[in-house]
């Protein structure tokens, strides 16, 4: 995959500890390194939402959370690989293996492997991001970048330009080891 020269810049931004705000497959994200202790805390601010809820991790493909799934069953794996990339997130044991900032106070970690275009372009060079909705916690998600000067006035370093992926509702959310919905 060539990256845009755009997609470049906000890479070296994340990279860098820049919370960013992106379009993602349904609604505006916002978006930073999760191994960034102070970009996360500075997100969690930026949204007032508290660490305890935990965040979700996106990639462009499943193996970028390869070090998450040791010993993990032959059917979990295949459970997850159905369903991505696409509007599935799962909760996975995350063995411990991820910051506080992210799992909050959860024994598993919320994972997704995007299918919108702009997400796995940057997360095929950077890695996984944190992928949480870009509102205050509270308020309706971001669906515009108007809406997103709105919310956070200055506060997000960088905006990735892009549309939406066209889909009508965020991500389903399902437990990976009972199978249950979460979020429908």
């Amino acid at each position: 995959m060539v990256s845009s020269w755009r997609v470049q810049q906000v890479a070296r931004d994340v990279r860098a500890g820049a919370v960013i705000a992106y379009p993602t497959e349904a609604v505006w994200g916002l978006g930073c390194d999760p191994w960034d202790e102070e970009a996360v805390y500075r997100l969690l601010a930026i949204k007032s939402r508290p660490v305890d809820k935990g965040l979700i991790l996106v990639a462009d493909n499943i193996r970028q959370f390869d070090f998450l799934f040791q010993d993990f069953p032959e059917a979990w794996m295949d459970r997850m690989a159905s369903t991505w990339p696409g509007p599935n997130t799962w909760l996975v044991p995350h063995q411990d293996l991820l910051p506080e900032w992210i799992t909050g106070k959860h024994a598993s970690v919320a994972l997704r492997v995007s299918d919108h275009p702009l997400v796995r372009e940057l997360c095929a060079l950077v890695g996984p991001i944190v992928s949480t909705s870009a509102n205050p916690t509270g308020r309706p998600p971001a669906m515009s970048r108007l809406r997103i000067e709105q919310y956070f006035r200055g506060q997000v370093d960088v905006v990735l330009n892009g549309a939406l992926g066209g889909r009508k509702n965020p991500s389903v959310i399902r437990d990976l080891v009972t199978g249950e919905v979460i979020r429908p």
